[in-house]
């Protein structure tokens, strides 16, 4: 599936859903790198996109980033609290709290 993804984005087609996409594949392979920079020009995209700012905290917990990835998830609630994405908000609430105890 990543390959015609890949395919896609190579022929000039670039958008939101896209790049989401690119970055959920990429983490489904465990490549947090590849998949943040997918994730991350989705958000250019469509700042409101919840789910990719979930999977951008994800994608930097996964590369060791937790400050980077706990941005990405306040930046996400935001997102789905403007937008009543009221599961997306529940999820990057708890991965917050799970970040918190992983701290101290």
């Amino acid at each position: 599936m990543r390959e015609s993804l890949e395919r896609m984005l190579a022929k000039g087609v670039d958008n939101s859903l896209l790049r989401f996409g690119l970055g959920k594949a990429w983490l489904d392979e465990g490549n947090g790198g590849e998949a943040a920079v997918h994730l991350r020009r989705c958000v250019e995209f469509d700042p409101k996109y919840s789910a990719a700012w979930k999977l951008l905290g994800k994608a930097h917990q996964l590369q060791g980033d937790k400050a980077a990835a706990r941005l990405a998830w306040e930046q996400g609630l935001e997102a789905a609290r403007a937008h009543g994405d009221k599961q997306a908000e529940k999820e990057m609430t708890v991965f917050l709290k799970k970040l918190d105890k992983a701290v101290q």
